[in-house]
């Protein structure tokens, strides 16, 4: 199977030991890849790319390109791939390949790590001992509104009108809030954080949230702030009152890997 189609998961430094990257190699045992194959590291010139070889049914250039509008398939490959990538980088600096990175063999692979050798070399330099933490904030429902114990009066026409307009100016003012929290939590999680970046709001119709997501970002943190990190957004979520925070990771540093200067808008910057 060396000479088949390789799925490339991930880079990581060759340590020079006899097992190529021996920290990754154990933390992957037992650990299956998109086409449930297993996976191993192979190195060159410093590096090691972790991949596994895949059937050619599935993800040659032609199945392959079919395949990527199933969204279901498309769901398992991404699941997949990203525990294959978390799982080494728990233990070590890893940097993730764009998923369905497909090499022709062995050689493939190492020519895939040749070309990009110095890009994958400054990112982790760059990255080294460092984690992506991600923060979601959504806006909180309104309070409901206290039942009145007695019907009340039809409205006339004006107390209608002064009604609806007392209405606009509470949802006016608790968007203000909410969007004033949302950059209270950024700011200062991005002066905890060695660097931030801002990702677009989720779609409802994707993450399957029915509050609004107001703040989507990533901050990369020191692996051993991690705990300091997470507890500074608990706090947030105490005190953000027009907000509900989601915590995720530790991860790898999927949106850090880019140079600085090639990611666009950096918070903090």
């Amino acid at each position: 199977m060396t000479e088949g189609l390789q799925y490339a998961y991930a880079v990581v430094r060759d340590t020079g030991a006899p097992d190529a990257a021996p920290d990754a190699v154990d933390a992957l045992e037992g650990i299956r890849g998109v086409a449930g194959e297993p996976v191993r590291a192979v190195r060159h010139l410093g590096l090691a790319v972790l991949a596994g070889p895949v059937p050619a049914e599935d993800f040659d250039q032609g199945p392959l390109r079919q395949r990527l509008e199933n969204l279901a398939w498309l769901e398992g490959v991404a699941r997949a791939h990203q525990q294959v990538v978390d799982t080494v980088g728990a233990g070590t600096c890893v940097i993730p390949v764009r998923m369905a990175t497909i090499c022709r063999g062995e050689d493939g692979l190492r020519r895939m790590l040749a070309d990009g050798r110095e890009q994958f070399t400054a990112a982790l330099d760059r990255l080294d001992g460092r984690v992506e933490w991600g923060v979601k904030a959504y806006a909180a429902p309104p309070a409901p509104e206290e039942p009145s114990a007695a019907p009340s009066a039809p409205l006339s026409g004006r107390d209608y009108l002064r009604r609806r307009s007392a209405q606009r100016r509470a949802t006016e003012q608790r968007w203000g809030r909410t969007e004033e929290d949302a950059r209270l939590v950024h700011d200062t999680l991005a002066h905890l954080a060695e660097r931030a970046r801002l990702h677009p709001p989720q779609d409802a119709r994707l993450s399957g949230e029915s509050d609004q997501n107001v703040l989507n970002a990533a901050y990369l943190v020191r692996r051993e702030e991690s705990s300091a990190f997470a507890e500074r957004v608990g706090e947030l979520a105490e005190q953000a009152s027009a907000l509900r925070l989601e915590l995720t990771g530790p991860w790898a540093p999927y949106s850090f890997v880019a140079p600085e200067e090639a990611q666009g808008a950096e918070a903090g910057a």
